[in-house]
């Protein structure tokens, strides 16, 4: 089965893919081509495996896995138009495998498709109620379309799952920030802070919700962290559209950082 896993959203910041054939086709498939692709998918190797997989399906076009495979190489190529149409058509050939609904719903959330993008994770959420990715990307299209609580409920399904990972917690913590629990959102940040002390998301989290209350200098010694670990979060846009963090800790974060550089 294909796995894609988003650890934050969109596009290939937190993307993880990870490329395996549906066990049901594997023995059909002219294995020197099919694996060459797919650990060209796994190394990285974008341009060359969107090749082969294209290649590979000259020849067997109604390959399912294949279809999906090239669809997730589209997207990290910024065609997500592509991507799309190969998933699309992994689906009508194999209805009954969720992962290409997950991974449409990855393209359709780069073209702000949200409408879209939220029927095919409702629709895994039917067929697999604790679908954690399903349940992450579908908080992100809910606080994309600024609805924070709904975006917390789905946020909170995910961080509360045996799989949880930790972008999900994260992002409970800050959408509770949005909906004012200072007091929540920093207890949660704080525990996860002792389990992943090196986490950047977390950290920066912190820095602006203490600056909002008045702490400048714990503010600090956390920022420093974070900033050490990943400058990215120096950046409004990226926050808000590549993160997407929600609008008040985007703004407490960049008001903190406007102080701090004078």
């Amino acid at each position: 089965m294909i796995r894609i896993r988003v650890l934050k959203v969109l596009l290939l910041l937190f993307i993880v893919f990870v490329f395996v054939p549906f066990p049901s086709q594997a023995k059909d498939f002219p294995k020197f081509l099919f694996e060459k692709a797919l650990q060209e998918s796994n190394d990285g190797d974008f341009i060359q495996a969107e090749k082969d997989w294209s290649l590979y399906l000259n020849n067997n076009p109604n390959d399912a896995a294949a279809l999906s495979n090239r669809g997730n190489i589209r997207l990290a190529l910024g065609d997500p138009q592509g991507a799309i149409k190969d998933q699309t058509m992994a689906i009508k050939i194999s209805p009954e495998d969720l992962d290409p609904y997950l991974n449409r719903g990855i393209a359709e959330e780069a073209l702000q498709l949200w409408e879209d993008a939220s029927q095919d994770y409702q629709y895994v959420l039917e067929k697999n109620p604790k679908d954690v990715s399903a349940l992450y990307n579908l908080g992100n299209v809910m606080g994309s379309l600024d609805n924070w609580s709904e975006a917390k409920k789905f946020f909170s399904q995910a961080a509360s799952s045996n799989n949880a990972i930790a972008m999900s917690r994260s992002s409970e913590a800050l959408a509770i920030y949005q909906l004012g629990d200072l007091e929540l959102a920093e207890n949660k940040i704080r525990i996860l802070i002792g389990k992943y002390p090196l986490f950047a998301d977390a950290r920066a989290a912190l820095s602006a919700l203490l600056w909002r209350k008045g702490f400048s200098g714990e503010a600090e010694s956390n920022w420093a962290a974070a900033a050490g670990l990943d400058i990215r979060y120096r950046d409004k846009d990226w926050l808000l559209n590549i993160r997407r963090w929600p609008p008040i800790p985007t703004n407490d974060l960049i008001a903190f950082l406007a102080l701090e550089d004078r």
